[in-house]
């Protein structure tokens, strides 16, 4: 395993940050004002004065509906910050993770691999795959797409008709973890078994009274089956 010092971590108070820091403690966890994807020139800096490899870039805006409100920001943060990560990924020749989103599937069909069409059906996914198109310009990168949520579902209702490979962020974090010092170039998809986004809230809480919910009912739109094959993930873990 690679020195956890010389890995840094973009969006480490965020959901996957606060569980990668959980069982991966030495890696370099800037804080957003000391490492800003908006701000190259202060990155820049911060990087110049460390001994870095890798960067795993999880900073992101994710939220479906504040990105119909505000676009803008996930241009500046979703699209120019990746690109951001990207250049000084090129410049200080870094190995880069990048954290992408199932959600860049039209979602008509399933069962997605990592070679099936793109095609967003929200400006968040939008957003995702404009970043995800400046890593792909770089050769030492991992593109994942992936799905979770927290350790306990906290919505009162769940999709019925919304399908997915979400596992809850402790799994996730440490499926994450194994392809750090992978050889592995390009993209893979890592998730669970498909599901309904009900099933897997049952799951993680089985005593409690959820109730139904259809993608109909909400303002925003989703995709109704972003589910993915992760054969290839499987075959890298069992390479290992």
């Amino acid at each position: 395993m690679i020195d956890q010092k010389k890995i840094l971590f973009t969006g480490g108070s965020g959901l996957l940050g606060s569980e990668f820091k959980k069982i991966l403690p030495d890696i370099q966890y800037p804080s957003k004002s000391e490492f800003d994807v908006t701000d190259l020139e202060q990155m820049d800096q911060y990087i110049g004065k460390g001994d870095f490899s890798i960067i795993i870039h999880a900073a992101a805006f994710t939220s479906p509906p504040r990105i119909d409100q505000d676009p803008l920001r996930a241009i500046d943060v979703n699209i120019i910050g990746t690109a951001n990560i990207v250049k000084l990924c090129m410049k200080y020749e870094l190995k880069l993770i990048y954290l992408c989103t199932d959600y860049v599937f039209k979602g008509d069909c399933g069962n997605y691999r990592e070679d099936d069409p793109v095609f967003p059906v929200n400006k968040y996914a939008w957003s995702k795959l404009g970043g995800e198109c400046a890593v792909r310009l770089y050769d030492h990168s991992i593109i994942i797409r992936t799905t979770f949520g927290p350790n306990v579902f906290p919505f009162e209702k769940a999709f019925v008709d919304q399908w997915t490979s979400r596992e809850c962020v402790s799994t996730m974090a440490r499926m994450i973890a194994i392809l750090i010092d992978s050889d592995f170039k390009g993209t893979v998809h890592v998730g669970g078994k498909r599901k309904s986004v009900y099933e897997y809230a049952k799951s993680l809480n089985p005593e409690k009274e959820i109730k139904e919910l259809s993608i109909n009912e909400i303002t925003f739109k989703v995709p109704a089956d972003t589910s993915m094959t992760c054969e290839l993930y499987n075959s890298l873990v069992n390479k290992r």
